[in-house]
């Protein structure tokens, strides 16, 4: 359901063509989402099925190439997003963190080992901290939902910073204590 909301809500915004959908999640969505390119147009092609947008041909494209296909919200379309959005909004989803397998069996790895491996771990969410603290402050990410999107990252970074501290400080002094 989120992915056809989260493409239901672009569309709701602005009419796009496929490649200009993909590339506005990737540029601006990209830290809430990993939807791919193939899952998308399957998604699009499953809603005009069902009446949620028309797919409108482009009628001013380069003759060199076939006309790409426009995607807009139709009445149908709205209600269904503002559905699927207050269902949302209401629901749990709970969070899965695949580095959490392989905490499952850090034994196996001598102390020292795995609290090296773990600060390399921190090293990668202390960039990606960085990166959305320096996140462009434009008009699409500085207001609304875009900035809570943003500051939700932020927060789940520093959580998970703050845990693996404190997660490499335990190995490292059981290691010491033994």
């Amino acid at each position: 359901m989120y992915r056809e909301l989260l493409l239901l809500g672009v569309l709701r915004h602005k009419q796009m063509h496929g490649y200009e959908l993909h590339e506005f999640i990737n540029r601006d969505l990209a830290f809430c989402t990993d939807i791919k390119k193939p899952t998308a147009y399957h998604l699009l092609q499953k809603m005009a099925e069902q009446g949620w947008i028309t797919e409108i041909p482009e009628t001013n494209a380069p003759t060199n190439r076939p006309p790409r296909t426009v995607y807009q919200l139709t009445p149908m379309g709205e209600a269904k997003f503002l559905d699927y959005l207050r269902q949302n909004l209401a629901t749990y989803s709970p969070s899965y963190f695949n580095g959490d397998v392989g905490i499952a069996f850090i034994e196996a790895l001598p102390p020292e080992e795995s609290s090296n491996l773990l600060e390399q771990r921190k090293t990668m969410l202390q960039t990606a901290l960085n990166t959305l603290n320096h996140h462009p402050n434009d008009e699409v990410h500085s207001k609304g939902g875009m900035s809570l999107i943003i500051e939700h990252q932020k927060r789940h970074l520093q959580a998970e910073i703050a845990w693996l501290d404190d997660v490499i400080t335990l190995i490292r002094n059981q290691s010491h204590s033994k």
